[in-house]
């Protein structure tokens, strides 16, 4: 049907489609859609005749092979079957345009006909043709009349535009629709580009957004992401600084509870029993130190080495607001307000950390009752509590809120601080105290406010109990003298009334300024408005102080003037120390030597020492038990006091030491602990002679009759001396040679003097023909064998007094001895001039025997006192007095 009327309207309009090939090669479908697309601008077509067109359509074909065409070829034979050409009309019109140019030139000049130019001329006419109307110009040119043709929505073939040129070369243009949109259907009603999307060549194609624009956009994008990622990092990093950094802040009030130590408990110290030498310290230098006293409120911890304070608080809830609070409470920081360390929440329970104040709260110092203090001391610790009041009213907490005489801390210079402070949102405790309603101001007691809810003249109220109980020195409202219960007092406050109870303000005869205590009566007054605030109390005070500078410069004058005092009393005191050191050295010294006691009381340990010569002397009082038994125990102690402070003082004239005396036993040395060369037997010997002489003289005043006679016995050689003992030290002496005195002392005869052999040798080398000496002969030492021992006598006055340097004369003293030998009982009073023990003959030799050597390492050592083992061998010497006489016959006989 579509065909039947393209075919029609195109007939009707002596056009044919432009897409139809005949016969169809399949592409008629597709041209009919391509020529949609298409506009067409060619010469107006429209025929007024419009029957001499279809006749001239319907004949052409068969008329084109008859003359004047007489066209033979096969298309044109065929030509009557087929339409006509689109170009058959032009054909037309040209044939038509030429046969008016000749007839016009024939009708004018037939004569004409050949010339060329008249013929031109006359073509220059306008006709309705075949193809539209024909108007030919000066230059033999067509005017163009133009339409614009296009495909409608019906795919008719419609003229849109009309394009006029005029014969004089001008032009018009007619449109031929009322609507764009209508030439433009095929296109959504809209005008295409001037220039095709793709050019005219379809090489200029635009690119896609994604290949045009990319790399930008990619590029742009990453740069976005980046940044967006950037910025998420920053956010995220400036939230987690501010969360570390808030950390931060709250890792310094919060203190983990493993950090809190408490103080070790004070040891009693032992006093050491081992010796005079101090041991050295146990204390060590990380040591802590320990608190005597406990503080009433607080308990004491260790943080970082350093005492510190805390109280408990029951464990709560916290919230940010709360852990703000804490931060600025560690930034407050003034003279008279004790510094908030910080907050323990990893317990059981919370523990709120305070620094130390050494001196207590000012409620323990009150009720320990040693609070004597005058009264500049009382103004400046009022002034202080008002200080610190001051300062938190100004800052951000405005109110402390649990103001106490138990918040009021003493540092080490007596300053007040307060304490406590800022923990109002904290439970103080699981149960409070009634008696801190004493210091509660009537408004609190009365209702249920919160701590954030207490003004300022509450605060005011408790400063002034608090300087009531400075002023008297008695806990608040003096509740140990009072009847009245707490309860009772509370009750009275919370009634009120025109004169509410009050504490006293008794003085006992302290002079205070009379309005400090008007002053303090306003401050706690019944209505909050009436009492002062915290800025004018402080500016009242500032004026009401006394001129006596600040608390320091009057805490230094009373300590200038115990100072004084003190120095006074140091020096008594020292004057005494000294004497009395002085005797402790002098009875030191007796009992050790100057040497040894000095290193004892430096601390240092007393090794022994080995002296290669010295002499020992051991003296024993003769028939002692006999004589004691005839005595009182007093008068033998008066008995040998008496005697042996004149033998001390005796030794003191000769530069011996006096190692020890035990009963009536007698044991010193020289040549120890001082080296004195070889002078120590001759100061031996002469020791024993005044011995001797004082004893001639010595009368006992109870027993004048008897007379007291020493027995003495002197050794020397080597010998070892150190400390024994280590609670009662002794300076004793060791080796053979300590032995060989006691024997010979034990040998020997009353008012005898007895060497040994090597202490006769060294005083007769060193020292000879000063003293009257004479042989004993052998004797048998017990434990020691046969010696040959020696007796001095006197000093020998004539060789003092001419000083000679003549050898000592054996022969003449043997002589004498011989004289002399005829009598020599024990018991008599005058030294016999020769020993008495043995008879000897004329033509025998004199026989010379060196001390005999120790068999026995065990003979060398002292186990027991030598005066101890000389009084108990003393009982057996006449046992040996046998022994000997036996010995000496025997001898005799073998001689002969």
């Amino acid at each position: 049907m579509i065909s039947m009327t393209l075919t029609y309207d195109i007939v009707s309009s002596g056009m044919s489609p432009v897409w139809e090939v005949n016969p169809d090669d399949g592409w008629n479908e597709r041209l009919k859609v391509a020529s949609t697309r298409m506009l067409v601008m060619d010469l107006s077509t429209d025929v007024p005749d419009v029957n001499y067109l279809n006749t001239f359509t319907s004949q052409c074909g068969a008329q084109v092979v008859n003359p004047p065409v007489s066209c033979a070829t096969p298309q044109c034979l065929n030509a009557s079957t087929s339409p006509p050409s689109a170009f058959a009309r032009s054909l037309h019109d040209v044939f038509y345009l030429y046969g008016l140019a000749i007839t016009n030139v024939y009708n004018q000049n037939p004569a004409n006909l050949n010339v060329g130019s008249v013929i031109n001329d006359a073509m220059q006419v306008t006709f309705q043709g075949l193809t539209g109307e024909v108007s030919i110009n000066a230059n033999n040119t067509r005017v163009p009349k133009l339409m614009l043709y296009a495909l409608n929505e019906k795919y008719d073939q419609a003229s849109y535009m009309n394009l006029t040129y005029s014969v004089d070369g001008g032009a018009s243009v007619s449109l031929a629709y009322t609507n764009e949109a209508s030439l433009w259907f095929w296109y959504n009603g809209l005008r295409p580009l001037s220039v095709p999307t793709c050019g005219f060549t379809g090489t200029e194609c635009p690119q896609s957004f994604v290949d045009q624009y990319g790399a930008l956009v990619f590029s742009v994008g990453g740069v976005l992401a980046l940044a967006l990622l950037f910025l998420i990092t920053c956010f995220f990093y400036v939230l987690r600084q501010r969360k570390l950094e808030r950390d931060r802040i709250d890792a310094e009030w919060q203190i983990p509870l493993v950090k809190l130590q408490k103080p070790p408990k004070r040891e009693k110290s032992q006093m050491s029993k081992r010796s005079l030498q101090s041991a050295p310290s146990n204390i060590t230098d990380t040591s802590k130190m320990t608190f005597d006293n406990t503080f009433s409120n607080y308990s004491i911890f260790y943080l970082d080495k350093d005492p510190v304070l805390s109280t408990a608080h029951p464990a709560s809830n916290l919230f940010r607001a709360d852990y703000d609070t804490f931060v600025k409470l560690r930034k407050l920081e003034h003279e008279n307000v004790n510094k908030f360390i910080g907050l323990s929440i990893d317990g059981a329970e919370y523990l709120s950390v305070w620094k130390m104040c050494m001196r207590g709260s000012l409620q323990d110092i009150i009720g320990q009752g040693n609070f004597s203090i005058d009264p500049f001391f009382m103004f400046c610790v009022i002034r202080d509590m008002a200080e610190g009041l001051k300062y938190l009213h100004n800052s951000f907490l405005h109110v402390h809120a649990n103001l106490r005489s138990g918040t009021v801390l003493i540092n080490e210079s007596w300053q007040a601080k307060l304490t406590d402070y800022g923990l109002g949102n904290l439970a103080e405790e699981k149960k409070p105290m009634k008696r801190r309603q004493l210091w509660m101001a009537p408004e609190v007691i009365r209702g249920t406010l919160l701590p954030h809810q207490i003004e300022k003249s509450a605060d005011i109220y408790s400063l002034a109990v608090i300087a009531s109980e400075v002023l008297t020195r008695k806990e608040a409202w003096n509740m140990s003298e009072r009847k009245d219960t707490v309860d009772e007092i509370v009750y009275r406050i919370k009634k009120g009334g025109p004169n509410p109870p009050r504490p006293d303000l008794d003085m006992d005869g302290v002079e205070i300024n009379h309005n400090l205590l008007i002053l303090i009566r306003d401050c706690w007054s019944e209505e909050p408005m009436d009492r002062p605030s915290a800025d004018v109390i402080c500016n009242l005070l500032k004026n009401m102080m006394p001129k006596k500078g600040n608390l320091m410069d009057h805490v230094f004058n009373i300590l200038e003037d115990y100072t004084t005092n003190l120095e006074v009393e140091v020096e008594d005191r020292t004057k005494e120390l000294t004497a009395e050191k002085k005797k402790a050295d002098v009875l030191l010294g007796r009992m050790l030597p100057k040497q040894v006691a000095e290193r004892l009381k430096q601390g240092q340990t007393v090794e022994p020492e080995g002296f290669d010569s010295v002499t020992v002397f051991f003296s024993d009082v003769v028939k002692f038990t006999q004589l004691a038994a005839k005595c009182s125990p007093f008068q033998v102690v008066n008995l040998l006091n008496d005697l042996y402070s004149n033998f001390d003082a005796i030794i003191e004239e000769h530069g011996v030491y006096k190692v020890e005396s035990i009963g009536d036993g007698y044991l010193c040395v020289s040549g120890l602990p001082s080296r004195n060369g070889n002078a120590h037997i001759k100061q031996i010997v002469e020791l024993s002679l005044d011995f001797m002489a004082y004893c001639k003289a010595f009368k006992i005043p109870h027993l004048p009759r008897e007379r007291v006679e020493l027995r003495v016995g002197v050794n020397s050689g080597p010998c070892v001396a150190g400390v024994v003992g280590l609670s009662m030290p002794r300076y004793c002496l060791f080796g053979d040679t300590v032995n060989t005195a006691s024997r010979m002392e034990s040998n020997g005869k009353p008012s005898h003097i007895h060497l040994s052999a090597a202490s006769y040798t060294l005083l007769m080398k060193h020292y000879p023909n000063q003293y009257n000496t004479a042989s004993r002969g052998d004797v048998i030492i017990k434990g020691k064998g046969v010696m040959e021992t020696f007796w001095v006598f006197e000093r020998n006055n004539q060789f003092m007094l001419s000083s000679s340097n003549s050898a000592y004369n054996p022969d003449k003293n043997k002589k004498k001895n011989d004289d002399d030998s005829s009598d020599g009982s024990e018991g008599s009073s005058t030294p016999p001039s020769t020993p008495p023990m043995h008879d000897e003959k004329p033509n025998s030799p004199v026989r010379h025997r060196k001390p005999p050597v120790p068999s026995s390492p065990t003979l060398s050592k002292r186990s027991v006192s030598p005066i101890m083992e000389a009084k108990a061998r003393d009982i057996h010497n006449e046992e040996t007095e046998a022994l000997y006489r036996q010995f000496r016959r025997q001898e005799t006989l073998a001689l002969i």
